[in-house]
C-alpha cells in the first residue's frame, strides 16, 4: 500500500515537471551549463562512470534540454547557509555528457568532489553562485547506488563540510525551486 501511494506521488511530481517544462518556464534563455542532446547511450555511459542510478525525474528534465540555467533559482531551507538565512541559490542544473556533465572528467561530479572536497555521498548535480564552495548533491547514504536518492545543500566552508538536506528525491527538489527576488528583502 506505501509502495503504491509513493508511485503516485512520483507520478504526480513527474506530471508536474511535464507541466512546467511544457509551459517552456524552466530554463532562462542560456546555454551556460548546457550539454549535447541527452541520448539513451550517454545516461547508460554516465551511470556507469559514476556508479549511480540516477534519478527517473531528474532524467525527464534532461530530455527537455540537457542542462542548464533554470529561472527558478533559490530553494528554501529552514536553517541559513553560507548564501542567506532562508534559502540556497542555484545558477546551474549539470546535464550528461559535455564539458559540464556530471560524467565529464575535468569538470564533472568526481572531480568537483576531489578537487572541492565534498563528501562521497553521490553525485553534484547543481551548482552555487559561489564558485565552487557549495553545490547541490544526489545523496545516495540512506538508498544506495541503486535507490532514490535524496538532495542536499553542501557547503565545504567548514571542516567537515556541512550537510544540510533539502528534498526527499529530486522530484521534490524540482517542486519547491522558485524566482528570488533580491528587492524583495526588506
Amino acid at each position: 500500500m506505501l509502495y503504491a501511494a509513493g508511485r503516485s506521488v512520483q507520478r504526480f511530481f513527474n506530471s508536474l515537471l511535464g507541466l512546467m517544462t511544457l509551459a517552456s518556464d524552466f530554463w532562462a534563455d542560456d546555454e551556460y551549463f548546457m550539454s549535447p542532446p541527452l541520448t539513451e547511450d550517454r545516461i547508460a555511459s554516465a551511470q556507469a562512470r559514476l556508479g549511480y542510478k540516477l534519478p527517473g525525474s531528474y532524467l525527464e528534465l534532461l530530455r527537455t534540454q540537457n542542462g542548464g540555467t533554470p529561472r527558478r533559482n533559490s530553494f528554501p531551507t529552514t536553517t541559513p547557509t553560507s548564501w542567506a538565512a532562508d534559502h540556497i541559490a542555484v545558477t546551474g542544473i549539470r546535464g550528461i555528457g559535455g564539458e559540464w556533465g556530471i560524467d565529464s572528467p575535468d569538470l564533472g561530479s568526481a572531480a568537483m568532489i576531489n578537487e572541492w572536497g565534498y563528501p562521497k555521498i553521490g553525485v553534484v548535480v547543481a551548482e552555487c553562485p559561489s564558485a565552487g564552495h557549495d553545490v547541490v548533491m544526489l545523496d545516495y547514504t540512506q538508498c544506495g547506488p541503486q535507490g532514490e536518492p535524496r538532495v542536499v545543500h553542501v557547503e565545504t566552508e567548514s571542516d567537515p563540510p556541512h550537510v544540510t538536506v533539502l528534498a526527499s528525491s529530486f522530484a521534490h527538489f524540482l517542486a519547491g525551486l522558485y524566482v528570488h527576488h533580491p528587492q524583495d528583502e526588506a
